[in-house]
């Protein structure tokens, strides 16, 4: 898979997930491997150029956090270029448009979804920044507004027209918010769309069968993973493999889950400070725990860590709580392991290869509200 002037190492990307995809994140999945290519979470084209602290924050990267895009949203042309030139000046291989983001306080000042609703707009946005760079810049977009205003194909085609290295689609429309299941068809209807653009599909892949899946019925160049990212760093090496090889590799075991959660831990605090990243891990660790089988106990204690040492004892408190649901090699007994998944939008759950779907937590409520 080629964007712009890169040559990719697969054809998967990790989609930006406020909050979680920052540098502690990226390091640790590039580094368990299959990842092509990586997103910052979103960021304010005027706090970035205004070198807000936590903009700053939310950029940063290092030698081993490459390739990597940094993701812009707003609305002021002006502030889109500067800022796109900013993000160069950084030493990022790209700059990603915010065209699909939901949240109000990011639509009420014509960023996100809210670009999908004037093409002409945001056209001349577009331009002026590709204009002011010499690295690509892509946009990641939603099937639409609503169901009634699905213009995600023609704004591709207008963002081709322009000179768009990529294109990002959620296979959901805007008042979806994260409810109902991926429109495969949409994204399809995206990628006839456009001549040579690649388009990059996202949504509900949260396995490397619906990965798989997604590439075989909407004729996508690659998949964008986000939340499934979260919930299993795994997922880009065994979707990878599976691609290339049709054989799925099995999932990690409790020591590799407790490896990479520790060494996600360390870069929290190395990135963010000793006290301040374990408080930020509490939100972390329960990902992790949704495949350690019984794990309340865990859960709730992580949610209280303060230090390192209170992340190691949470852990070796679980550890020994744990065994009486293991068998005498340590492995969970066959009733408390955790379900398999499948993806939401399979059709065929008989199919050896497909994981049953596990909760992954989204904003609820009405997307006016988020």
């Amino acid at each position: 898979m080629r964007l712009g002037p890169y040559t990719l190492a697969s054809n998967l990307f990790l989609s930006p997930l406020a909050g979680y995809t920052n540098l502690p994140m990226r390091l640790t999945v590039r580094e368990i491997g299959g990842l092509g290519w990586a997103t910052t979470d979103l960021v304010n084209a005027r706090s970035l150029l205004e070198k807000n602290r936590v903009a700053l924050q939310l950029v940063a990267s290092a030698p081993a956090d490459r390739p990597l895009a940094i993701q812009l949203f707003g609305s002021v042309p002006e502030e889109m270029r500067d800022a796109a030139a900013m993000c160069e000046a950084l030493g990022a291989q790209s700059v990603d448009i915010n065209m699909g983001c939901p949240v109000k306080k990011v639509v009420r000042i014509g960023g996100g979804s809210a670009m999908m609703n004037e093409l002409d707009k945001t056209a001349a946005l577009v331009r002026g920044m590709i204009a002011a760079v010499k690295i690509p810049v892509t946009a990641k977009m939603r099937l639409g507004w609503d169901d009634d205003n699905l213009t995600a194909p023609d704004l591709a085609r207008v963002l081709e027209d322009v000179g768009v290295a990529a294109i990002f689609v959620h296979g959901r429309t805007r008042a979806q918010g994260f409810s109902g299941t991926v429109n495969l068809a949409g994204i399809r209807s995206v990628v006839a769309a456009v001549k040579t653009v690649p388009v990059i599909g996202n949504g509900d892949i949260t396995t490397p069968a619906a990965a798989r899946h997604m590439l075989a019925e909407t004729g996508c160049a690659g998949v964008s993973i986000g939340r499934g990212a979260f919930y299993d760093p795994w997922i880009f090496r065994r979707t990878e493999h599976l691609i290339r090889t049709g054989e799925l590799l099995p999932e990690p075991d409790f020591n590799e889950r407790l490896r990479v959660l520790r060494i996600h831990f360390e870069r929290y605090l190395e990135f963010y400070g000793e006290e301040h990243g374990a408080k930020l891990f509490r939100k972390v660790a329960p990902w992790y725990a949704k495949r350690f089988g019984p794990a309340k106990p865990f859960k709730n204690r992580m949610i209280t860590i303060q230090s390192r040492a209170d992340f190691e004892a949470a852990i070796a408190e679980f550890v020994g709580w744990r065994a009486q649901f293991c068998d005498d090699r340590g492995e969970l007994l066959e009733k408390f392991a955790p379900a398999p998944m499948i993806a939401s939008f399979m059709r065929d759950p008989d199919e050896a290869e497909v994981y049953q779907r596990d909760s992954i937590p989204v904003p609820k409520g009405p997307v006016e509200v988020w």
